[in-house]
């Protein structure tokens, strides 16, 4: 009878013992890490249960990736592709890496589909505002006149053998608007690659998540309230494996005599693009689409943008107008939250039709 008791004992404290460990490999946790690149803090954010091992490593390769890849495509690192592209203009066609071409011809696309507004020759119209908050350059008229004449996304040349060209001596191809997107991906793509399943990339307004979190729940991604402090959150997304960008007129700008001048640059007037939207934030399959639409949005204006929203597929918005309207795209019906208190100061409308 004695034994049959310490039988049983052994057998309770194997199953309690077994209970633990199957709780412990329940819990969600994560690893996380910063760095400051692409002129922004960096986050990468890896979720996994307790009882898994993540190479501890992979976050801080992905930073050096980024680096790579930002030597690459910044116009401000000497000897990158953009930098070599601009010393060489209108002269010779330059052999540049097969990603940068890859950024190049999706920038075109949206060159073509936002009608010109979208261009990545724009390198010396931003060079010449020089926004730096809170200082930057206001241009006399003499100064744009000289400027306008070099950007044109169709003097950029592409060749079968690799190598680009732009046609007129000054011209400075400019990746910001889409680079930071397409960088990533790459990041999304190595991690994928390496096994990870769920985590969370953000480059500093540009999030890109994959997956869901290890328990199959939803992530949770806030959309800033452009007339507060940062962080303070209006929305929040429930997604997964999805990208989100948010662009704004107030994300970098300076002041001259009581008048704001922001960094998202007409190439037409080569003044900063006037139009009703204050934010938009782009959800979409990838990071390099969500960041070169946030962009393209914000210069097409408000009627144009969210057409072109509506007409593409796989792809939402959320507008907030600089007269505190928010317009939500239908496909994120039901995936969303509101911040009760702060969305006292917004009006969500219903229909665009009510928002022209």
């Amino acid at each position: 009878m004695q034994k049959k008791n310490t039988i049983i004992k052994i057998f309770i404290a194997i199953l309690i013992l077994s209970l633990a460990f199957t709780g412990c490999s329940k819990e969600v946790v994560y690893v996380s890490d910063n760095d400051f690149l692409l002129d922004t803090i960096v986050n990468i954010k890896i979720f996994h249960y307790k009882n898994q091992k993540i190479d501890e490593d992979i976050i801080s390769d992905s930073f050096e990736l980024i680096k790579d890849y930002e030597n690459m495509l910044s116009i401000h690192i000497e000897g990158s592709d953009m930098d070599r592209l601009a010393k060489a203009s209108g002269r010779e066609p330059i052999s540049v890496d097969p990603f940068t071409i890859e950024i190049i011809e999706k920038s075109i696309e949206y060159s073509e589909l936002s009608g010109g507004l979208f261009d990545i020759t724009s390198g010396p119209l931003i060079e010449l505002w020089a926004i730096d908050p809170p200082n930057g350059h206001l241009p006399s008229k003499a100064e744009l006149e000289d400027t306008l004449p070099l950007i044109g996304y169709k003097r950029i040349s592409l060749f079968d053998n690799g190598s680009v060209t732009l046609e007129i001596k000054g011209m400075k191809a400019n990746l910001g608007a889409i680079a930071k997107g397409a960088i990533t991906d790459k990041v999304k793509e190595f991690l994928v690659e390496n096994g990870v399943s769920s985590a969370i990339i953000n480059t500093g307004g540009n999030v890109l998540l994959i997956g869901n979190k290890p328990d199959d729940q939803l992530f949770s991604i806030g959309i800033q309230d452009p007339n507060n402090l940062r962080g303070s959150y209006l929305l929040a997304l429930s997604i997964s494996d999805k990208a989100v960008v948010s662009s704004g007129d107030y994300e970098r700008f300076f002041e001259v005599d009581g008048k704001i001048y922001h960094h998202i640059l007409d190439p037409f007037t080569g003044y900063p693009a006037d139009t009703n939207i204050k934010q938009v934030s782009i959800i979409a399959e990838n990071s390099t689409d969500a960041d070169a639409l946030s962009t393209t949005v914000l210069l097409m204006g408000l009627k144009n943008g969210i057409d072109l929203i509506e007409s593409t597929e796989g792809v939402e918005a959320v507008f907030i107008t600089k007269d505190d309207n928010i317009y939500i795209t239908d496909g994120l019906e039901g995936s969303y939250t509101v911040n009760e208190e702060l969305m006292e100061n917004y009006s969500i409308v219903e229909s665009k039709e009510e928002l022209f």
